[in-house]
């Protein structure tokens, strides 16, 4: 908020400097983000008289001026129609920057030269005249900088107002600040009206349909206003706060906004159908156009104010085109309310408008200065634009503000803020803030905040206020006392972190994707309706279609990602993601949230070219499947299955993984038609695994183990198999076994050829047999051999080779 440092002097007399009272406002909550000079430019333009003028030998427009500025003089050359010898005019020396941003230096023009620049007000920034030379009061002070000699020096400070406090969106706001924190009384400006028109009542009338958004409206009407120019000291203080003069009428109702913090708006009386004022809802879907000449579509919680035909104003946001004040309006209906701040904010977020008057509407105003606002407004047009105010006002009130009563206790202050204030420097400090205090008699007090600080609610709130007012430099510093307490070991979050850290030593780059996806995007992994995946928790105000809804699977995430740096050229990737997905929980109103684990593979398997040994397939993404299963010391009881495939899994290069007959994930190739849907070109290996299933699946810790002392015996076993059998499930068979000498089984050769034919293979298995005791005979080893190739040949229908 800018604020203009000579307009918060008039209501408040303090004797300090602009970046004393920045200060003071910064130590007491109010942040003051700049402190700059409104008229940087005029230092370097000073008042001088002209004493002479002659013709330019060269130019015909031209003139020679001789300025005086009471101790020196400067020659000048100037073309304005109006220079003549005797005015007091502004000379811009060398050296100064206009606003316009031009530099003023020495020139030598058409052979003369000009020591400077005689200028015209609106090159100085002090008005909209052009037409010639600003001719300045023949008492001005020769010699000294302009602003001075004007005195219009001012200084604009730049605060930052946090939402909580609406109270200080306005110049009184601030100068009560000012008021409270340097202990000096503050000047509320006169309003003194004259009422000779007829009554109110027989000439307009306001309906609250909807109370709850609109607690109060009042209203005044002017007859016999003339449109014009607002003066000078009102364009002034409007400009020094960032606001452009439009015309007396509307000037005033923004004048009223800065000084006193409440919105009003200006009706064109004649105007208004049946010249009354209807507060009401809107229809859903219902279109109105704007000040600003946009066509907005309202929503039927969008708070309106009507006419007797239809809307003329959104309710704390916006004036209507088909009401506003114009040059040949004569008869205005001014308005003053108190709107609902959540139903202003709700509206201002739907239609994305966000005006000043919706901006102070959104964090509260005060309900008990809407008269005074609208009184103080009535005055002002009536000085500047003329009139003749009806007598009386409207004031409509069906729900009374009802201001907190609320006890401070003076012990629990001081032990709150660890000091000791007295009870008489807390009841100043309130007091300064125009809260009503009274003692109780168990000495503590009873307050009741002002109704413009709606913000004050709880004892803790005065509590603060005390410490603003009173210094927080005289809170003194300590440190707290604090028992150091360890937590407890967080299992899961540490295997998280040893996870990731396998995983990018495999060659894995981690990424983080948004938790928040399109539902597009599950639809396009081929998920059916019913399937709980379908149905994921939906945002009420999502940024995009594309951020709708919360992931139910990590996947779309990994392949946008794939498709992302696929688009970029950057083919070999090895990426994956272990974070969570939320899953709706029947039943609950919130999600059941589990981390899960994505791998993708892309590419070669070795971006080196010197090294290549061709693109990355089934057993890359599977041997990292392996690790990981390593890891959480599952190597055993894990079994890979064709069912149970997720949609997305291409089931001629996938398997399902099973540990102890539970589902924990998928491993292999994405099927072609979804990775098309996601336009991706390239073949993606995949591995997704549920992590808080694995957590708790998880195998005992690793311990040590002497080395064996006595001997392994092998023994292998080929057998003849169809091509479609799968090899794991021999090796998960005579794991089950759980023959006490078989130490260990793994697949050494797979053949393929004439001699097992066609559509067979011959799998070989090495068995490796060890007893602890002591070193096993080749008789005894082999007849448990025979036995074991005689269970497998049984168990599947295999040929022996």
């Amino acid at each position: 908020m800018l604020v203009s440092f000579r307009w918060l002097t008039s209501y408040v007399d303090v004797e300090a400097s602009p970046n004393e009272v920045a200060d003071r406002l910064t130590m007491a909550g109010l942040e003051v983000e700049g402190v700059e000079d409104r008229y940087p430019h005029l230092k370097k333009v000073i008042a001088v008289r002209i004493t002479d003028v002659a013709k330019h030998p060269r130019a015909d427009r031209l003139m020679l001026c001789r300025c005086h500025d009471g101790s020196g003089e400067y020659k000048v050359v100037c073309g304005a129609p109006n220079v003549r010898p005797g005015i007091v005019v502004p000379l811009v020396l060398p050296g100064a920057v206009l606003p316009s941003g031009v530099k003023v230096g020495e020139a030598v023009i058409r052979g003369e030269k000009s020591e400077g620049m005689l200028t015209s007000e609106k090159e100085l920034g002090l008005g909209d005249d052009e037409s010639g030379l600003m001719i300045l009061p023949e008492d001005t002070n020769l010699g000294i900088p302009l602003d001075k000699a004007l005195s219009i020096e001012d200084t604009i400070l730049e605060i930052s107002i946090t939402p909580n406090r609406g109270d200080c969106l306005s110049i009184i706001g601030i100068a009560r600040e000012v008021s409270a924190v340097f202990g000096v009384p503050l000047k509320y400006p006169e309003i003194s009206l004259v009422e000779t028109g007829p009554n109110i009542a027989d000439v307009t009338k306001v309906d609250i349909k909807d109370p709850d958004k609109c607690h109060r409206y009042a209203a005044r009407v002017i007859f016999d206003v003339t449109i014009g120019p607002s003066p000078s000291w009102m364009r002034d203080r409007l400009e020094s706060a960032g606001i452009r003069s439009i015309n007396n009428v509307v000037d005033v109702t923004n004048y009223v906004l800065l000084e006193m913090g409440q919105p009003l708006h200006a009706f064109d009386y004649d105007l208004l159908s049946e010249h009354r004022i209807v507060v009401k809802c809107a229809e859903e879907g219902q279109r109105f156009r704007t000040l600003d000449g946009q066509d907005r579509t309202l929503y039927s919680d969008t708070l309106l104010i009507c006419d007797g035909a239809g809307p003329v104003a959104i309710g704390g946001v916006m004036g209507g085109e088909n009401s506003e004040i114009n040059p040949d309006t004569r008869r205005v209906l001014l308005e003053s309310a108190w709107f609902n701040p959540s139903s202003i904010r709700r509206t201002s977020k739907k239609l994305r408008m966000t005006t000043e008057a919706s901006y102070r509407f959104e964090r509260g105003i005060d309900p008990e200065g809407v008269i005074t606002a609208l009184d103080r407004a009535a005055q002002l047009i009536l000085q500047t634009a003329g009139g003749i105010l009806a007598k009386g006002r409207i004031d409509e009130y069906p729900r009374p503000f009802v201001r907190p009563v609320l006890t401070l206790r003076v012990d629990r202050t001081n032990s709150y803020l660890g000091t000791s204030f007295s009870r008489d420097e807390m009841k100043r400090a309130l007091q300064q803030l125009n809260m009503d205090v009274s003692d109780l008699d168990n000495g503590d007090f009873k307050v009741i905040p002002p109704t413009y600080r709606q913000d004050i609610t709880r004892e803790v709130d005065l509590t603060e206020e005390i410490a603003r007012i009173l210094g927080y430099d005289l809170i003194p510093t300590g440190h707290p006392r604090t028992v150091m307490i360890a937590h407890d070991r967080n299992e899961h979050l540490q295997l998280r972190e040893k996870l990731k850290n396998l995983l990018k030593g495999l060659g894995c780059r981690e990424l983080v994707t948004y938790s928040f996806i399109s539902k597009a995007s599950l639809e396009r992994l081929g998920f059916t309706p019913s399937d709980v995946r379908m149905r994921p928790v939906e945002l009420l105000n999502p940024l995009s279609e594309e951020q709708a809804v919360m992931r139910t699977s990590l996947v779309p995430g990994l392949l946008s990602t794939i498709r992302y740096n696929l688009d970029r050229e950057n083919k070999n990737l090895r990426l994956f993601e272990l974070s969570k997905v939320f899953l709706p929980h029947a039943g609950e109103k919130l999600p059941d949230e589990r981390y899960h684990l994505v791998v993708g593979l892309v590419g070669k398997r070795y971006p080196i070219e010197l090294y290549d040994a061709g693109n990355l397939d089934y057993s890359d993404i599977k041997g990292i499947a392996e690790e990981i299963l390593g890891f959480f010391r599952l190597s055993r009881g894990v079994k890979y299955k064709r069912d149970d495939l997720p949609p997305y899994m291409d089931k001629g290069f996938s398997a399902s993984i099973f540990v102890k007959d539970i589902f924990v994930g998928a491993v292999g190739r994405v099927h072609p038609t979804i990775l098309e849907r996601f336009d991706i070109e390239e073949p993606v290996w995949l591995l997704e695994l549920d992590f808080d299933e694995l957590f708790e699946l998880k195998g005992p810790e690793v311990r040590f183990q002497p080395l064996p002392k006595y001997p392994f015996v092998a023994r292998d076993l080929a057998v003849i198999a169809d091509e479609g059998f799968p090899v794991q499930s021999v090796i998960d068979f005579l794991y089950e076994l759980n023959n006490p000498l078989l130490e260990r089984v793994e697949i050494f050769d797979i053949f393929r050829g004439k001699p097992v034919g066609m559509g067979k293979k011959s799998v070989g298995y090495r068995l490796i047999y060890r007893d602890k005791t002591r070193s096993l005979t080749d008789e005894e080893v082999n007849k448990i051999h025979a036995e074991v190739a005689e269970q497998v040949v049984s168990r599947f229908g295999l040929q022996l080779r």
